[in-house]
């Protein structure tokens, strides 16, 4: 994804700069939170039931989204912007619907993991993973903003994949719709 900064000393580059390292900032909260949720959850039940076990799974998709998105930010190539769009939807899709499913239904969840923790307790861990969900979800939305940005900004500079195909397409599509009526010139 080009995110070479060539001159630091144009305001361009100096924003690409900073969302550069406010989407790797991101990436890395995404992380660790990721990362303390699966925790908390086998802090719950040592061996995970089969609900625990996809909720694991979640915060895994999570790490792997977070993980390609450091990557296409520091690669040269696209090939890892689907890759991190695709997964990072997905995952905040599910991070919202778990989080209002562990705030609305926290005995019910509790119930589905089969937790041998005293319920109390099962409680406030399940409400600490809650809240991490909560930041996850904003946070993913946030790394989908700035890698747009990130894509943008690598566009305009050139460093796009496709931009120079893109521009000889659109030479060659000024020059045929030259002698056309003028309604069809758009």
């Amino acid at each position: 994804m080009g995110l070479a900064i060539e001159n630091g000393s144009s305001s361009n580059s100096q924003s690409h700069y900073h969302t550069h390292k406010v989407f790797l900032l991101c990436n890395y909260i995404l992380l660790g939170a990721a990362s303390s949720c699966i925790f908390l959850t086998l802090s719950l039940r040592l061996v995970p039931s089969l609900c625990g076990f996809f909720f694991i799974l979640l915060h895994i998709f999570t790490i792997a989204g977070a993980v390609s998105g450091c990557t296409a930010a520091s690669s040269r190539t696209n090939q890892w912007y689907a890759v991190h769009m695709v997964a990072t939807v997905l995952t905040a899709i599910f991070q919202g619907a778990v989080s209002v499913l562990i705030f609305s239904r926290s005995g019910d969840f509790l119930g589905e993991l089969k937790s041998y923790v005293r319920e109390e307790d099962a409680a406030v861990i399940l409400r600490l993973a809650g809240g991490l969900c909560v930041l996850m979800f904003c946070l993913e939305w946030v790394v989908l903003a700035l890698a747009f940005a990130l894509r943008y900004y690598s566009y305009v500079e050139g460093n796009g994949g496709s931009s120079s195909s893109m521009q000889r397409n659109s030479k060659v599509h000024e020059k045929g719709m030259n002698d056309w009526p003028w309604p069809f010139q758009v």
